[in-house]
C-alpha cells in the first residue's frame, strides 16, 4: 500500500525489454537506504518488486500485463521517474489509499498556470472517468492529487508549487501519457452496488422478523 506522496525522483539507468516484459534499473540513493529484496516500490505509480540492488540503484521486473497497461513501456534510459516506498506501519498517511495497481493511462491535453498553481487537464477513457468525482482523489504517475473538475472525457487536477517541483508532473508536456489509478474506496463501492446482493424486499413479514 502507498499514499501517493512522492519520496524521490529517480533516473532510469537501464532497460531490458522483450516487447512483453521488462526489467528496469533506477538510480535513487534514497530508495536504497533501507531496501530489502522483495520490497515494493511504486515507479510512476506502478507497484514493482525489487529483485536486486546496491548502494545507489535498484532493479525491478515488470510483467507483461503491467507493460501493456501502463506508460512504463515508453520509458527511455535517462528518464526521470516518480518513486515511493510502500507505506510503513508507523508512518504518516499524507495522501490517500494507493494500491499501485494502475487502472489505465491518460493523456495530458492542457496545462495552464493560475496564481501559484498549475492546472492540468488529463484525457481519460469513459470507464476511468466514471470513477472520478469533483474533490475526489486520483493518482497520476504515482502522485496523490485532488480532482477539481470532471468532464465526460477527463479530469482537471491542480498542482501546488511543491508538487510541481518535487514530482515529474511538472515536466510533463502536452500529449504525454500518464499512469492513472482512480480512488480505491470508490471502486469498491461501485463494484458492490453493481454486483452485490439485491437488498431484501420490505414486506410485513420482513419488518416483523426484524422487530418492527
Amino acid at each position: 500500500m502507498f499514499t501517493g506522496i512522492i519520496e524521490d525522483i529517480g533516473t532510469v539507468k537501464t532497460l531490458q525489454s522483450d516487447r512483453k516484459s521488462m526489467k528496469i534499473t533506477v538510480i535513487s540513493k534514497k530508495m536504497v537506504e533501507d531496501v530489502k529484496l522483495g520490497n515494493s516500490i511504486a515507479v510512476n505509480g506502478v507497484c514493482l518488486t525489487v529483485i536486486s540492488f546496491n548502494d545507489q540503484e535498484l532493479t525491478m521486473d515488470v510483467m507483461p500485463e503491467t507493460v501493456k497497461a501502463t506508460n512504463l513501456q515508453q520509458l527511455a534510459i535517462g528518464d526521470p521517474v516518480n518513486l515511493e516506498r510502500a507505506m510503513s506501519a508507523n508512518g504518516r498517511f499524507g495522501g490517500h489509499f494507493v494500491s499501485g495497481h494502475v487502472d489505465g493511462v491518460g493523456k495530458v491535453v492542457r496545462k495552464r498556470p493560475l496564481a501559484n498553481a498549475v492546472y492540468i487537464d488529463i484525457e481519460l477513457s469513459k470507464e476511468l472517468t466514471s470513477f472520478c468525482i469533483p474533490k475526489g482523489s486520483i493518482t497520476i504517475d504515482g502522485t496523490s492529487l485532488t480532482i477539481f473538475q470532471v468532464e465526460k472525457n477527463g479530469v482537471t487536477v491542480s498542482l501546488i508549487p511543491h508538487t510541481y517541483k518535487e514530482t515529474i508532473l511538472g515536466m510533463k508536456k502536452i500529449g504525454d501519457l500518464v499512469n492513472v489509478e482512480t480512488d480505491l474506496v470508490g471502486k469498491y463501492i461501485l463494484h458492490q452496488l453493481k454486483y452485490g446482493q439485491e437488498p431484501p424486499a420490505i414486506t410485513k413479514d420482513f419488518l416483523a422478523q426484524n422487530g418492527f
